[in-house]
């Protein structure tokens, strides 16, 4: 089973991750930050993973130090199910729109982190208690614990709200492909060095 279970406990956070790869897309979601939720929500629904996160923060500060942790939780979950990572696709990519907004959510689990956000116009937005620069965070800490290259590019939108779901959804499917056992590979890492791990 390709799947793994991640605590993380500080003066900040109390952040636990359960995450099944191969599952169908089952969800028990409980955060202080509800817009996440549903964002978490739509990443386990869309790529058809089994999440389980359960996250206390110090949000009376602000949702920073929450987000940007359950980010890096979930990113060490990817790389402790993904093992070896042996006869995986490794590359993941998706466009999606969502009403007015178009994005692209390209994902290669190198082991080589790398992070690039080419979206505009979420300065100084919110949605309802979530400030959207956070989203940037999030997927930022994801990459350097899942030890992959995430690349986020939001083509054209307007509001805040389908410009963050759209990136979720497409994040989502993007995972889902690349995260995939290829039966062709017979079980080989995909890269000429021989690992994708050091």
């Amino acid at each position: 089973m390709r799947q793994a279970r991640v605590e993380r406990n500080t003066k900040e956070t109390q952040i636990v991750v359960d995450l099944a790869l191969d599952g169908a897309g089952q969800r028990q979601l409980d955060t202080p930050i509800p817009f996440l939720t549903h964002m978490l929500d739509a990443l386990a629904r869309h790529g058809l993973f089994d999440l389980a996160v359960t996250a206390k923060g110090d949000i009376e500060i602000d949702g920073h130090h929450t987000v940007e942790d359950i980010g890096l939780v979930l990113g060490q979950c990817f790389r402790e199910a993904l093992g070896d990572r042996a006869g995986i696709a490794r590359y993941g990519w998706a466009t999606l729109p969502m009403d007015e907004t178009l994005a692209t959510v390209a994902v290669d689990f190198s082991g080589r982190p790398a992070f690039v956000w080419n979206v505009a116009g979420l300065e100084g937005k919110w949605i309802g208690t979530f400030d959207c620069e956070l989203a940037k965070e999030f997927f930022a800490a994801f990459a350097t614990r899942a030890e992959a290259n995430v690349h986020v590019m939001l083509h054209y939108g307007g509001n805040p709200h389908h410009v963050i779901e759209i990136i979720f959804k497409a994040f989502a499917k993007a995972l889902d492909q690349a995260t995939r056992i290829d039966p062709r590979t017979l079980g080989a890492v995909p890269s000429t060095k021989g690992t994708l791990t050091t």
